[in-house]
């Protein structure tokens, strides 16, 4: 079992176990065993990805994130605008725009060495 690389429904690369179409038809359930943990697994034919095994958590994912992809960013926008309300948030963002431009400059520095 080699891992392929594939994007799942964000966009983000993953690695995806894989099985041959022998092993597949000769361990089915191992196969099942690994899409339930793994989320995914692809079968290949002459070492070439020809099919791939969701969960059906991943499944779902995928189905729901294809059909309400402006529902799903509105509620990622409104929980990242909800975590920039808070009293901390409030005053970072006064603490900014108080800032001098040296003050500032420092910052950024200090945020890239991090």
């Amino acid at each position: 079992m080699t891992a392929l690389n594939l994007r799942h429904f964000r966009g983000e690369e993953v690695a995806v176990p894989e099985f041959s179409a022998t092993e597949a038809k000769n361990s089915f359930g191992r196969v099942l065993d690994t899409a339930f943990s793994q989320g995914m697994v692809a079968i290949t034919k002459r070492d070439r990805a020809t099919a791939v095994v969701l969960s059906l958590d991943a499944y779902e994912a995928l189905v729901n994130a294809q059909s309400h992809p402006l529902t799903r960013l509105s509620h990622e926008f409104d929980d990242l605008l909800a975590s920039m309300q808070t009293p901390k948030a409030r005053d970072a963002m006064l603490d900014a725009f108080d800032a001098s431009p040296e003050e500032l400059g420092q910052a950024a520095v200090a945020a890239v060495h991090r």
